[in-house]
């Protein structure tokens, strides 16, 4: 399947030359606007420090690499439940992921990030000489200080087609619905993503995520724009100890400028590593290690059951004990019978 690579290759090509031709169009777009939607989804991700895109093979491809829920043969259902910085900030996810037809899929994948109870005291300033700022002497009336969330929303709608065997493609159309007190913005986007096997064992993939650009609109007349970033990662798998050793490594291209603040730049361009390695003993149970692109090394196991894989991992924050750990626990369903399984 020759023309399959060499189709592969120029697609990436194509795809990563648009997004940076609609980058340098727009500017820098807003940095960190949906720095939400690339925290990652899903347990055993997390545990390899978030090379995923080549490796994704369950439900949660919908958010890995849209081409790659091509593969699953029996109806998915995924749950996850992430606590970090301390249990200050909850994310959660869900997701469900339906075989159509021979060769295509259809997904429905739900992210929410929020932040409870945070104190309003916009209203709660004695201001004693009216200049609207808190000035020594002054303080704040307690009774006066209300509580509000901010919570960020994504709603992912995938269809995936599996070419030929060693080719798949995918698409994600998502919405995003963003809540800080009483302000808040939607917003539309796009996601393109394509794999290939080289051999079953080495995969290639790609996610192309805000391909067009992301427009959010706010309440207050504010327009924010997430600009694209292409992921690209690889696997392989080998045999090891009656067992399988999979290693991967991903790539985040960026373009928004982010200079020193990535693993590497070339000007407004910038690029961040993500590498892992997994070892499953008998398609029982695994363990997980990785490094992330802030420089974090991440933890993590996995146990598979009759219809259900448990997974866990966690995530240490080097530097600062303040911003805690993270603890992630993902559950994943398959309806594993004959009557559910694709045609």
């Amino acid at each position: 399947m020759k023309t399959d690579k060499i189709f592969f290759i120029i697609l990436i090509t194509g795809l990563i030359l648009i997004c940076t031709d609609i980058s340098y169009g727009q500017g820098s777009g807003n940095k960190y606007a949906g720095e939400f939607l690339a925290i990652g989804v899903g347990g055993r991700p997390l545990g390899m420090g978030g090379a995923y895109v080549a490796l994704a093979n369950d439900v949660t491809a919908g958010y890995w690499n849209p081409s790659l829920l091509s593969s699953i043969n029996y109806p998915q259902f995924s749950l996850m439940h992430d606590e970090r910085y301390g249990n200050l900030v909850n994310y959660d996810y869900g997701s469900i992921g339906i075989p159509f037809g021979k060769d295509a899929s259809l997904g429905l994948s739900l992210i929410r990030m929020g932040i409870d109870d945070i104190a309003d005291t916009r209203n709660a300033l004695i201001d004693l000489n009216g200049n609207g700022i808190l000035d020594p002497g002054e303080r704040l009336d307690p009774e006066k200080i209300t509580k509000f969330s901010t919570t960020d929303y994504a709603l992912f709608l995938t269809y995936a087609k599996r070419y030929t065997e060693k080719f798949a493609y995918g698409a994600n159309l998502k919405v995003i619905r963003r809540n800080i007190a009483e302000e808040s913005a939607w917003g539309i986007g796009f996601d393109v993503g394509v794999s290939y096997a080289i051999t079953k064992r080495f995969m290639l993939g790609a996610n192309l995520m805000d391909v067009t650009s992301t427009y959010l609109s706010w309440s207050t007349g504010k327009k924010e724009v997430i600009t694209p970033t292409a992921k690209i990662g690889s696997a392989y798998s080998f045999d090891f100890l009656s067992g399988i050793i999979t290693p991967a490594v991903d790539f985040d291209v960026r373009f928004e400028n982010r200079k020193t603040a990535s693993n590497f730049n070339l000007g407004p361009v910038s690029f961040d590593l993500h590498a892992g390695l997994e070892y499953t003993f008998k398609n029982l149970f695994s363990i997980r290690t990785g490094y992330n692109e802030i420089g974090n090394l991440t933890l993590g196991a996995g146990v598979k059951l009759p219809k259900i894989n448990i997974d866990y991992s966690f995530q240490k924050f080097n530097g600062d004990e303040d911003l805690g750990n993270t603890h992630r626990i993902s559950l994943t369903f398959t309806l594993d019978d004959e009557k559910f399984m694709r045609k």
